[in-house]
C-alpha cells in the first residue's frame, strides 16, 4: 500500500523532517520507505492520494487517567491533595459498578481516537472487572497502549482501599489475561503514588514485576506538599525517588513517572540512570497550581521527557493542545531562567510522537520499520485565500486544530 502526502516527523528531538508531496510505502502495517514517484507496475488501487492535505505520526500519550475523564475542568480551585480527595476519589469509587465503568470508558477512548492519540498509558481504578473492560473496549476499537489496574493500601477512602493480598492477587490475574487474550493492549503495574501504597504492596509490586517483566508507572514530585508526605513516610530513604527505586518500581528503560517537578540533582543522576520517562503534565501542573518541571534543563542533563496530559488534572485529551500549552509554559519559564531557551514545534511535536512513542515500541515515526501509525491533518486555507507550506499547517493544527482537522486515523497501517 502507498499513501502519498505531505509528511512531517522528528526522527530525534533536534531532527524535523519535511517530505512534500511524497509516497510512503507500507506493509505488514509497517513503513518501508519513502518515494518520489511511485514504483513501476503499482495498481492505482494500491494508493491513496491525499493530495495536499499533512500526514503526522499519531500522537501518543503517557499519563492519563482514563476514569477520570468525566472531572475533565472540575475543581481547580484546589491543589492536588485537596482535589483527589473531594473530586477524584469519590468518582473512582463509582467504577466498581462495571456497567458504568464501561459506559464511561467507551466514550474516553473514543474521544482519545478522536483527537488522533492512537497509544497511550492509562491508569484505571482498583476494580479488577472495570479495569478489564478498558483494556478490551480499547483492544476493540484498534488501538494501542499499556492499562493499569491502580493499586492503594493506605491513605485512600474506605471504599478505595485494598487488601493488600488481594490487591496483588487481582494485578497478577489481570497480567495473565491480558497476556492471553489481548495483542496491541498490554498491562502496566500502577502503584498510585508511594502516600497510598504500603511497603508490603510496593514490595510485592517489585516481584511482580520482576516475575512478569512488567513496566511501571506511577506519579512523583508533583506537590510539595505531597513530597513531604512522602519524606514523613519514609524518613530512612533519602528521597521520594529513591523509595520507588528501594522497592524495585524504577525498572530499567521500563518506568513512567510523572510530574517530577521538585528532583534534587541526585533524584536526576538516579532516573537518568534507570532511564525513566518522566511525563510532563504542563496543563495538569498549571490548572493545580503544582509547580512547572524545568523541561530544558532536564532534557539538557539527558532525562527522557514526554509530553501527557494527565486527564482530568489537565483538561484536555487533545495532545495537539497539550504540545501548544507545553510550548507557551516554556516561553514564561525562560523569562525568568535565560539559560533555559524555550520548546520548538519540532520538539513538541517529537515529545509527544516518537518521543514516547518509543516506551511501546517502533511507534512514533516514519523511519523505516516502523508502525505506521498516522493522522492525515486536512487544514482549510481556502477561506483566507494563502496558500500554506506543510510546516505551517502543522503549526495551525497545533495551536488552532482539533479533530475535526483529522480527516483519517492508521494504527499498524490499518485505517481505523
Amino acid at each position: 500500500m502507498f499513501l502519498k502526502g505531505n509528511f512531517l516527523y522528528t526522527p530525534s528531538q533536534t531532527e524535523f523532517i519535511i517530505l512534500e508531496k511524497q509516497y510512503i510505502q507500507i506493509e505488514d502495517g509497517k513503513v518501508l520507505g519513502f518515494f518520489q514517484d511511485l514504483p513501476a507496475n503499482t495498481a492505482s488501487s494500491d494508493v491513496v492520494d491525499y493530495g495536499d492535505d499533512i500526514i503526522i505520526p499519531a500522537f501518543t500519550d503517557l499519563h492519563i487517567h482514563a476514569p477520570q475523564y468525566i472531572n475533565r475542568g472540575l475543581g481547580f480551585d484546589e491543589e492536588l491533595l485537596p482535589w483527589l480527595e473531594n473530586y477524584t476519589f469519590p468518582t473512582e469509587g463509582r467504577f466498581s459498578d462495571t456497567d458504568f465503568a464501561t459506559r464511561v470508558y467507551r466514550v474516553f477512548l473514543s474521544r482519545l481516537k478522536a483527537e488522533g492519540t492512537l497509544c497511550f498509558s492509562a491508569f484505571a481504578t482498583i476494580h479488577k472487572d472495570a479495569t478489564w473492560q478498558l483494556m478490551k473496549i480499547a483492544e476493540d476499537m484498534g488501538l494501542k497502549g499499556y492499562v493499569g489496574k491502580v493499586n492503594m493500601d493506605r491513605n485512600s477512602p474506605d471504599y478505595l482501599l485494598e487488601d493488600t493480598e488481594r490487591s496483588l492477587a487481582d494485578t497478577e490475574e489481570l497480567v495473565l489475561r491480558s497476556r492471553e487474550e489481548l495483542d496491541r493492549i498490554r498491562f502496566i503495574a500502577t502503584p498510585r503514588f508511594v502516600p497510598s501504597t504500603t511497603e508490603k504492596l510496593m514490595t510485592g509490586l517489585g516481584r511482580l514485576c520482576e516475575t512478569y517483566d512488567l513496566p511501571v508507572q506511577s506519579h512523583l514530585s508533583e506537590n510539595r506538599h505531597e513530597v513531604e508526605w512522602v519524606r514523613e513516610l519514609h524518613p530512612n530513604l533519602p528521597s521520594y525517588t529513591a523509595v520507588y527505586d528501594a522497592f524495585g518500581l524504577l525498572r530499567p528503560h521500563k518506568t513512567l513517572m510523572a510530574h517530577a517537578i521538585y528532583l534534587s540533582d541526585e533524584e536526576k543522576r538516579l532516573l537518568k540512570e534507570k532511564d525513566v520517562y518522566l511525563t510532563h503534565c504542563a496543563q495538569s501542573n498549571a490548572n493545580l497550581t503544582s509547580g512547572i518541571m524545568p523541561l530544558r534543563e532536564n532534557l539538557t542533563k539527558g532525562l527522557t521527557c514526554t509530553i501527557a496530559s494527565d486527564v482530568a488534572a489537565g483538561h484536555t485529551p487533545a495532545m495537539n493542545k497539550q504540545i501548544a500549552l507545553t510550548i507557551e509554559i516554556s516561553k514564561l519559564y525562560s523569562l525568568n531562567h535565560p539559560t533555559e531557551k524555550a520548546l520548538t514545534i519540532g520538539e513538541g511535536l517529537y515529545l509527544a510522537t516518537k518521543g514516547p512513542g518509543r516506551f511501546y515500541g517502533n511507534v512514533g515515526s516514519f523511519e523505516k520499520g516502523y508502525d505506521f501509525d498516522a493522522l492525515v491533518i486536512h487544514m482549510d486555507d481556502s477561506i483566507e485565500g494563502l496558500e500554506r507550506t506543510p510546516s505551517e499547517k502543522l503549526q495551525q493544527f497545533i495551536y488552532d486544530g482539533d479533530d475535526r482537522n483529522i480527516i483519517a486515523r492508521y494504527v499498524n497501517g490499518n485505517k481505523i
